[in-house]
């Protein structure tokens, strides 16, 4: 909507050699779609925005305040949360269980000083498992026992856990099987109904017409 607050802003944003100029707004609620060819600087942008690399050049507002001095930290308390596009490696920690897998991000919110306390994880991870449908035998399951679609399911209520006001998804529907995939777009809708803002990175543009409210195309390093 024209009327929604605009929750993020990036305006020129640089970071050599991917990122090169890029600028974009996103809304409360809305899903925006990002795609481009490989090497577009589709990810790099990604990580950008949620600390996990400094830019050289440009600026970028989040709730209307300029953003410095940016970390993944500091990006997951203001609201923030990144599931990348590469779950194996940077995803799941596949010989730890679902329950541990969940709680990841939420443990700070979880503990008093070094101690978890266990009932409230439980709690949240139950929550979540059951809101996002996770198919899992118990909470101690290993989550590499899981399938490719479960284990993208436990990442985004890992993050969901978090009560984030915007999600951005990397390849969110890469490498799981049709029904699965079916189940992620779901929920994805579902989160922005709920209001939360969504960018969708993703190259496959049939999923991205079919699930954002508008579509931004990078090409070498900027929008087009």
């Amino acid at each position: 909507e024209e009327t929604a607050e605009i929750l993020l802003k990036a305006e020129h944003l640089s970071c050599f050699p991917r990122v090169r100029d890029v600028s974009f707004e996103v809304r409360r609620g809305e899903v925006l779609g990002l795609t481009g060819l490989l090497g577009s600087g589709r990810s790099e942008t990604a990580q950008l925005l949620f600390g996990c690399a400094r830019p050289e050049g440009g600026t970028f507002y989040y709730k209307g305040r300029e953003v410095r001095k940016h970390s993944p930290e500091k990006a997951i308390r203001m609201g923030m949360a990144f599931c990348t596009e590469n779950r194996r490696e940077e995803g799941i920690i596949p010989d730890m269980s679902v329950r541990d897998n969940v709680a990841l991000s939420s443990l700070k919110r979880l503990s008093k000083g070094l101690v978890i306390d266990r009932k409230k994880r439980n709690g949240l991870v139950e929550r979540y498992v059951e809101r996002l449908r996770i198919k899992t035998p118990g909470l101690d399951q290993k989550i590499r026992l899981l399938s490719g679609g479960n284990q993208q399911k436990a990442i985004l209520a890992r993050w969901l856990a978090t009560r984030p006001d915007l999600m951005i998804l990397d390849e969110p529907t890469r490498g799981i099987d049709v029904g699965a995939k079916q189940e992620i777009e779901k929920l994805v809708l579902e989160f922005a109904e709920a209001g939360i803002s969504i960018i969708y990175i993703s190259s496959e543009l049939s999923e991205l017409v079919r699930n954002c409210d508008r579509v931004i195309v990078l090409s070498d390093g900027r929008t087009a």
